[in-house]
């Protein structure tokens, strides 16, 4: 008996060493496991992914009252005789993004002849798009797009075309002839661009019953002078704005043709006017 209690108490001892083996070993493990989390969830960073760059914001976010974007006073001046001072408005689904006034008037002389005068002006903004480039770049765009337009008229002779200084950050002018109801016409139209808006403006004017046509440069002059006004009350409207929006406007904006439709929606009007005088 006496023998065989250390001979227990050394099977006690060695039992006992795999034990703490198996505990020394886990407590290894579980640090290894944490050195290996370190660096996968390093790899998931924000640095590591890339964000896409921004598009430019752009710098109108609402359009001016196409019937009060060239003054009174210039209206009158402009088109004698005008038969709706206030201007008609054109046809839009979304006067936010595309809209537009005209006014015409003939001014009858009795003997002497009338003189007939339309001036009709288009306003087409565009907003930033993360696909579709900034409103400045697609505004460009379209004022390349409307220029094209207005070379193409129908009819057109004498057809010139130059840049303009001083209107809009792009300015171009086009003056043609164009004969209808048997008068000649005279043709001027100015196509500007400031920040993300396109503007259209056109003025034409004829003779009637003898009266002389007017010149060339006295229709190219009004068209300019009115083009000034218009770009100035987009700058008006822009100020009344908070800041400027990068919103998009939708694909609808990117879909519809991006041009002004005030010309189209009036030309009932024109002919109506212009039978009376024929």
């Amino acid at each position: 008996m006496h023998r065989s209690a250390p001979r227990l108490a050394r099977i006690l001892a060695c039992a006992a060493v795999p034990v703490m083996l198996v505990v020394a070993g886990c407590s290894s493990d579980s640090g290894d496991k944490k050195d290996s989390g370190t660096p996968s969830s390093s790899t998931a960073s924000p640095d590591a992914k890339k964000s896409e760059p921004s598009v430019e914001p752009a710098k109108f976010t609402a359009l001016p009252d196409p019937c009060k974007s060239i003054g009174k006073k210039t209206v009158t001046s402009l088109v004698p005789g005008v038969k709706t001072p206030g201007g008609t408005p054109a046809g839009s689904s979304d006067t936010a993004y595309r809209t537009g006034c005209s006014w015409n008037g003939l001014d009858d002389n009795g003997v002497k002849g009338s003189q007939y005068r339309w001036l009709d002006v288009g306003f087409t903004r565009f907003d930033s798009d993360q696909s579709l480039g900034s409103g400045a770049k697609r505004a460009q765009q379209d004022y390349a797009k409307q220029i094209t337009k207005v070379k193409a008229a129908e009819g057109a002779k004498k057809l010139a075309e130059a840049p303009v200084t001083g209107i809009g950050e792009q300015a171009t002018k086009i003056t043609y002839d164009l004969t209808k109801t048997s008068e000649d016409f005279k043709y001027a139209t100015v196509v500007a661009r400031t920040g993300n808006v396109v503007i259209t403006l056109t003025y034409n004017g004829a003779g009637y019953a003898g009266a002389k046509t007017p010149s060339a440069d006295d229709i190219l002059k009004g068209a300019e002078k009115a083009a000034k006004e218009t770009v100035a009350s987009v700058a008006a409207a822009g100020a009344k704005q908070d800041a400027p929006s990068g919103s998009a406007k939708p694909d609808e904006s990117a879909k519809k043709d991006e041009s002004p439709k005030s010309g189209a929606s009036l030309k009932a009007d024109e002919k109506a006017a212009d039978k009376k005088t024929s």
